[in-house]
């Protein structure tokens, strides 16, 4: 197999729960080597948060594939020593330890650069390292709260959490770009660079829509179940069968396409109260009797197929096991195999594509698996390295 992008880049990793793992299994997927350091004892708490994976949790197995697990008592003298030699090598040093931790521990950005130029060094916090929220403790439904997100989120008569968790993998890809472009820029300049990411700014860059349309709109975006809050028609729609078909029409164009080949109601395009799209939003309701009056004649499948045919965008509702047997993930061959502490585990490959290469679909390791080995190789001092230089 040809190399992997990142191969022969090694990612040392302070990092617990989901923001930090899933920004560092990324880079994992790229070829990147991630040595995760984890606490004596218990390690990650994200190892404890489900036993739903042959009695391993579901969200670690999702977030540490590909990783090498080394348990540290970084205030331990020897293990901490071991943590330097580590860092000496490395090109990159993430952590999502509480504000200030880092510092205290004298692992903080200042200190490491200067000892390590080329170190690129990236902490993810969930509310930045300053103001009055920084000691304020994070987790991804609180984080939505803060943001707002849950103010326009699930049904008018009450707020809903997101079924995944948003605001960790907001701030997880931020870091992942910011740790690519910082590899970037040390190719061009040699020396390496501080990031840091909070989940709230990361999820606040997520909310532009609504806070434009609030700002500067005045009526803002309200809870809409499935419904879009400012397109029409656009959501869930009752057939005759007594399921529902999805659809979107985000066009004029699109709007034509619907009266006149799925409706049969050409009438419609003229009709005043949906003459545009702000016009059939303020008319949603009256809209989706029409549509419905019109689909109970079809099937939802029947449906589909009628809009796919008209060129109007159009799913049905999937539960998780129509997602693991999806046709279009197993005629693109989207599914791999990996190694667990429990077997062979069956996963999608990594969404990014690279020509000509396949993801390595690395093992997610057990607690302490790789401690013994990572000791043995890095015993052996190395020479500090220099003042930065272009690479």
């Amino acid at each position: 197999m040809p190399a992997q992008p990142l191969e022969g880049i090694t990612v040392v990793a302070l990092e617990q729960a989901v923001a930090a793992p899933f920004a560092t299994r990324q880079l994992a997927d790229l070829g990147a080597r991630v040595i995760k350091v984890e606490r004596p004892g218990r390690g990650d708490f994200a190892r404890e948060y489900d036993r739903e994976v042959k009695g391993v949790s579901a969200y670690f197995v999702w977030v540490n594939r590909g990783k090498e697990s080394v348990v540290l008592d970084v205030k331990d003298d020897t293990d901490r020593a071991l943590l330097e030699a580590m860092l000496a090598r490395a090109d990159v040093f993430v952590h999502n330890l509480a504000p200030g931790a880092v510092d205290r521990l004298g692992l903080g950005a200042d200190a490491l650069r200067a000892a390590h130029p080329r170190l690129i060094t990236c902490a993810i916090s969930g509310y930045g390292d300053s103001g009055p929220y920084r000691e304020k403790k994070a987790y991804d439904l609180l984080i939505q709260c803060e943001a707002g997100l849950l103010s326009i989120t699930g049904s008018p008569e009450a707020p809903a959490r997101p079924g995944i968790s948003i605001a960790d993998i907001a701030g997880g890809m931020y870091a992942y770009t910011g740790i690519l472009t910082a590899l970037y820029e040390r190719e061009r300049t040699g020396a390496g660079t501080d990031l840091s990411v909070s989940l709230l700014d990361a999820l606040g860059e997520w909310m532009g829509h609504p806070f434009f349309a609030q700002a500067y709109g005045g009526a803002g975006v309200v809870r809409s179940g499935a419904r879009h809050p400012s397109i029409s028609p656009y959501g869930a729609y009752r057939c005759g069968d007594g399921a529902q078909a999805f659809l979107s029409v985000q066009s004029d164009r699109e709007w034509v396409a619907l009266c006149e080949r799925v409706l049969r109601r050409p009438e419609l395009i003229r009709d005043p109260r949906f003459a545009d799209n702000p016009l059939r939003r303020t008319h949603d309701e009256e809209l989706t009797a029409e549509l419905e009056a019109c689909f109970a004649d079809h099937t939802a499948e029947g449906l589909i197929a009628l809009l796919d045919g008209a060129g109007i965008a159009s799913a049905r509702l999937r539960d998780l096991a129509d997602f693991a047997a999806h046709p279009q993930f197993d005629a693109r061959d989207r599914w791999g195999e990996f190694g667990s502490p429990v077997g062979p585990l069956r996963g999608l490959l990594p969404p990014v594509e690279v020509a000509g290469r396949r993801a390595p679909m690395r093992a997610v390791p057990g607690l302490g698996e790789h401690t013994e080995a990572v000791r043995a190789e890095f015993s052996e001092p190395v020479p500090r390295r220099g003042n930065p230089g272009p690479a």
